[in-house]
């Protein structure tokens, strides 16, 4: 595809693509969700591409490159444009991955499968979901363009490009198919683990007991933190910026506090885990008894 047709379908898009995708998550929306942010190198071949409020991810290889969430049709030109700075092209994405089947991680799936010509993959319990333009969430009623998936993925499958590979984890609760994503990346010259989590959260309006439209929830959330208890993890990353401090960790990377990459946080990490947690369980407590 043409790169100067890409960009012009990118800035049609942008003026009139807002009609599929704002239902119900535009009463969620926030000013940092469309607001452009820094792109940055994260580890070797791992790049933050994101807006300030959702995260998306580049992950460089020989053969192309694969992108962790699209966000929505009006962040597609922002993620672009970060692509670019970093010196790459956005038509060089071979493989598109996501977090959760929410719109403000998959409403611009369809658009950036458009432009680019990259496969998508995404997680049973959700591929049906981005697929059809939204059909089947719990609880939300957003739409979005549907959206060709061209691999389901089972929990533990990896995805191989260019000597780098992901391996997906079924991480349900937030959604059904909801996807913590892990690989292994060198930075400095050392091999570090990253865990790129889905999402544990408990929405507002989530029922654990007695849901009619997702009866396994709360089996699923306690299997989630499980798992993601279980993975080994250096570099913690996630759907939002916000679930690592990805602002104060940019900015202690620009000031180059220390030799140290500041988005090396084990620590971090098993704390982010614990605290949802105990959300999990006061929350599944409350609604046990009635609250």
């Amino acid at each position: 595809m043409c790169y100067q047709h890409v960009i012009q379908k990118l800035i049609g898009y942008f003026m009139c693509g807002m009609t599929l995708g704002a239902c119900s998550l535009l009463a969620q929306d926030t000013g940092d969700w469309h607001e452009s942010f820094p792109p940055h190198r994260i580890a070797d071949n791992l790049y933050y591409v994101g807006s300030r409020g959702l995260a998306s991810y580049l992950i460089t290889t020989s053969e192309g490159h694969i992108l962790i969430n699209s966000c929505f049709e009006r962040t597609v030109p922002l993620i672009r444009t970060s692509i670019e700075k970093l010196g790459f092209k956005l038509t060089d994405v071979r493989i598109i991955l996501s977090s959760h089947a929410h719109g403000d991680h998959v409403e611009g799936q369809g658009l950036m499968q458009e432009l680019t010509g990259a496969r998508v993959f995404a997680m049973e319990g959700d591929a049906s979901v981005i697929s059809s333009g939204g059909e089947g969430q719990y609880l939300y009623k957003d739409r979005w363009r549907p959206c060709r998936v061209d691999r389901v993925l089972k929990d533990g499958d990896k995805i191989t490009l260019g000597g780098t590979t992901l391996v997906a984890h079924l991480t349900p609760g937030h959604t059904r198919g909801c996807t913590t994503w892990t690989m292994t990346a060198m930075d400095n010259g050392k091999p570090r683990q990253v865990v790129i989590i889905g999402s544990p959260n408990i929405n507002p309006g989530y029922q654990l007991v007695n849901n009619r439209d997702y009866p396994e929830i709360s089996d699923d959330f306690a299997r989630t933190f499980k798992i993601l208890k279980s993975l080994p993890c250096d570099i913690f990353l996630g759907a939002h910026g916000s679930y690592y401090g990805m602002e104060s960790k940019y900015a202690e990377l620009k000031a180059n506090y220390s030799s140290s990459n500041p988005f090396i946080d084990p620590d971090g990490y098993r704390a982010y885990v614990e605290d949802h947690e105990k959300t999990y369980l006061n929350t599944l407590k409350k609604q046990q008894n009635g609250k």
